[in-house]
């Protein structure tokens, strides 16, 4: 994450509760312009290589795969 040019923020730790409870993350906060604008970068060009996940994706999704990930979804407080 890149908070103006000044701050940046790079870890495992997703924004949720069940994380925050249950998952050991850490996250390492930077106030360093230069290591700010290479992690800046480094995104953006991650960002090509990303899928816009629209309703028309989902829709065009088969009902198997519908239904691995639901039933995934289940299990995921398992683990």
């Amino acid at each position: 994450m890149v908070s103006g040019s000044n701050i940046s923020s790079v870890g495992s730790a997703n924004q949720d509760f069940r994380s925050y409870t249950l998952n050991f993350e850490v996250n390492s906060f930077n106030y360093n312009p230069a290591l700010t604008q290479e992690l800046k970068k480094i995104f953006e060009k991650d960002l090509d290589k990303c899928t816009l996940l629209t309703n028309d994706y989902f829709a065009q999704q088969s009902s198997w795969l519908k239904f691995k990930q639901y039933f995934s979804r289940l299990l995921s407080p398992i683990f």
